[in-house]
Formats: C-alpha cells, structure tokens, sequence
C-alpha cells in the first residue's frame, strides 16, 4: 500500500519505518528540511534501538523516501498519517495546531479518496476537528468533486526504548471509525494495512472513534496512576519500616493488579505521562468534571522527583557548598536519549542550589543533556556541571554516587572500584538497582527508595 506519515519524529518515523519493513511504499513528509536532509544522508534525529538498521534497510530497498514536499506527500499515500507533536498548551491541553495544519495541507492538495489517521495522542473530539478542517479546505477549493475521506483514530503504544519490538509485535491495535459508508471503506483500507499483525492472532480492537481517542489517554493515565501509588508507598515504607520491594513481590503476584508498572523509583518523565495525565485532567474540566485521582497522580509524581535530593540533603546537609556529588542516568527512562520531564533535572536544580558541584554521566543522552541543561541553567549554574567521559570518570573526587536512571550498564557495576573514587562509600540509588544487604556486605551505605529498613551504615 502507498503510506504517508506526516511527522517525522519518535511517532512518525518509527511508524513509517515499520509499514515500509513489511513491504509498504512509504512517504514521509517533514517541513523541518535539516530534520529531512539528515534522514535522506542515512541519519535518524532520535536515538531508538533498532531504528537506524530499519530505516537504513528499507531506504536501500526504495521503500521509504523523506521530503518537505507536501502536495507530493499528499498525492503518494491512499492512507494518511498524521504523526505531529501535541505539546502541551499553557493551560496543559494538548496543543493541536500541526495536527490541524497537516489536515488542511491534506485538503488543499487531495483528490479522490483518502484515510485519514490521527496517530498522535489527541484529546477525545480531535477527529471531528480534523474533519471540519479538512471540510473547509475542500469547501474552499470547490475543486474535485469526487474528493473524500474519513478520518480514524489509531492511536501509538510505543515504549520509548522498545518502540520498534512494540510497533512488530503489538499487544494489540486500536482503530476508531465511524459507520458511514466513508468510514466502512477506510476500515477495509485499515484492516488491509494490518493484517500483517494479525496473521497468528487478532490483535485489532475496533471501536468508534472517540472510544479510540479516549483509549490512549486512559491507558496511559493507568500507568502513571501505578508508578505514583508504588512511589507513595515506598515513601510510607520508608517511614514504617517495611522494604517496598518485597511489597512489590507480594501485591504482585496477585494476577488482578500484575508486576507492571510496580517499580518505586524517582518518579516518572517523558513526553507521555505527564502530558497525557494534564491533557485528561483539561479534558474532564471542559465537562465540569473534576479527576482527583489524575490530580493526586501528577502531584506525587510532582513530588517523587525531590526525594533523591532529599535524601542527599538529609545526608549531607542543607549547604552543599564544597561537596561534588556524581549522577549516573540523566534520559528519563534507559534506552532512549529523551531529557523531556526527567527527574534528573530536578535533582540537578536541588542539588546546584544547595551549592554542590555534580559530574553528570549517560550512556546515551549526553548531547541531548548539554543541550537541555543549556537552556535549565544559568552559565554560572552550568559552570558546575562537568560531563563525564565514563561512568568511572563520573565518580572521582564525587562525596557520593546518584543513581537516576535505570540503565543495563549500572546494574553490575564494579563496586571496589567505585568504593576507591569516592570520598564516602555512599550511594543514593533512585531505581533501587541494588539489594540493601549487598551493599551492606560491601560496606557501602546505601540509600534506596521505599528500603530503608534494610539500609546499614
């Protein structure tokens, strides 16, 4: 089938590699010209596993093609992807601009029949505006007649990290459509599309279209939902003397709640929750509804993100003046170099204004780190941030090792050697990495989340 994917970022560009891996004619459109040179001289703009190799592949195969071409993008593709970032708006809605942009740049150029695919998360209602905007271009043209569409909510769940394992091997698909006669073809195109995914089992949910949109937000708010409870627990088992992780276990195994989703930790970051969480909160507060739970969610999250500064400061004192700390994990998450709401930039800000120097180390988002604190910090602030080559560089002359992100490289670490390059055998582990009882063992004093009855100095 012929593709085009409107959006070139996380979302577009791996959907559009994938369909172009299973044999599709893909076009991906992008007004960012350096993001489109980058992309056709064999680089990608973000860092996934995986990803370069296929897009690399399925460009020397002719399958995938990268232009600022808009009446061409909108010529090649029968179906239509919108896949446009939806930043948050100042009141936490998400910003639709470039989702409506794409639309009516796809009214202006579009003859005969197109399916229309809203891939961004999108507040519930997105597809009847994309419509009336669509309507509008069309209205205006007064061009072809036999012009149509319809417009289907297929909303992403791709883990950053593990977005092209997620995009292969779904867990399941949701398509939203509607029942007219537009909307039964664009179905047909839909399931023609997918029906790779679907050759061992089904794995496609049908349902209306504002069901579709509203299923993103919701499984997206469940999660965050679990990671604040488990984070709120952890800090009550701090208090009361109990270890969160055996917790964990034991709630766990109960196959009603499942282990997803159950690890305390400093709390969540990213592009995903923390919009979609506010994004839900607007939407309800449009219908005079009022989400205490999404509420509560986002401030322990809110919260969660000061307690490793906390801990330090607990330790140390409130005047880190004189003290170098060493941070391990600045991305929001492993596997990705994404630096958007991640815990490590509040604790960087606790641990600067409490006058402390840090070294900064991460496997990947190094760059992305520079750039971002650039913008975070004052020159005089940044002047106290030095970016390791290494972990091992990190550490030296550091008071103490902080842990922020949960990276495979600082799970088995060499302890010996960390216990030589710092001061004090302390660590202050956000992702609760290590057992209490190792550390104790290697006469380290050891600082987790939620374990505090374990924790010996």
């Amino acid at each position: 089938m012929k593709i085009t994917i409107i959006g070139t970022g996380y979302v577009g560009l791996v959907t559009g590699a994938c369909l172009a891996e299973l044999g599709n004619d893909v076009f991906c459109l992008d007004v960012d010209q350096k993001k489109i040179d980058l992309l056709n001289n064999g680089g990608i703009p973000i860092h996934e596993p995986g990803l370069e190799e296929v897009v690399a592949r399925n460009r020397a195969a002719g399958r995938i093609q990268f232009s600022t071409d808009v009446a061409a993008s909108v010529a090649h593709g029968e179906v239509q992807f919108i896949a446009v970032g939806t930043p948050p708006d100042e009141d936490g809605s998400a910003d639709l601009q470039y989702v409506l942009a794409a639309a009516r740049n796809i009214g202006k150029h579009m003859t005969g029949f197109k399916v229309i695919v809203d891939k961004s998360t999108v507040p519930v209602g997105t597809a009847d505006r994309v419509s009336a905007a669509l309507r509008e271009e069309l209205a205006a043209r007064a061009g072809d007649p036999a012009a149509s569409f319809s417009v289907v909510s297929n909303p992403e769940f791709l883990k950053e990290g593990a977005a092209v394992e997620d995009f292969m091997r779904p867990d399941r698909i949701v398509i939203g459509h509607d029942n007219s006669a537009e909307g039964e073809k664009a179905a047909a195109k839909m399931k023609k599309l997918y029906a790779p995914f679907n050759r061992n089992h089904e794995r496609t949910f049908w349902m209306d279209v504002r069901s579709a949109e509203f299923t993103k937000y919701a499984a997206n708010a469940m999660l965050a939902t679990r990671i604040s409870f488990m984070n709120e627990m952890a800090n009550l088992a701090d208090q009361v003397g109990a270890d969160i992780e055996a917790v964990r276990h034991g709630i766990g195994s109960d196959p009603r709640i499942g282990h997803s989703f159950l690890y305390a930790g400093a709390g969540y970051g990213g592009s995903c929750f923390p919009k979609d969480v506010q994004a839900l909160e607007r939407t309800a507060r449009q219908y005079s509804q009022d989400l205490l739970i999404l509420r509560a969610v986002e401030a322990v999250n809110d919260k969660q993100k000061l307690v490793l500064g906390q801990k330090v400061v607990q330790r140390f004192g409130a005047d880190l003046s004189g003290k170098h700390f060493a941070v391990w994990g600045l991305a929001f998450k492993p596997n990705t170099d994404d630096m958007r709401e991640a815990p490590s930039r509040v604790l960087l800000r606790q641990l600067l204004d409490a006058g402390a120097t840090v070294a900064v180390y991460d496997p990947v988002a190094m760059a992305e780190a520079k750039r971002v604190l650039a913008l975070d910090l004052t020159p005089s602030e940044l002047a106290r941030v030095r970016f390791a080559a290494s972990p091992k560089d990190a550490l030296t002359d550091a008071e103490a090792l902080v842990i922020v992100t949960e990276w495979k490289a600082f799970r088995s670490p060499d302890f010996d050697q960390i216990k030589a390059a710092l001061k004090q055998a302390v660590i202050f582990d956000g992702r609760n990495l290590f057992e209490p009882a190792v550390m104790a063992e290697a006469a380290f004093e050891y600082h987790g989340i939620g374990r505090s009855i374990l924790t010996r100095t």
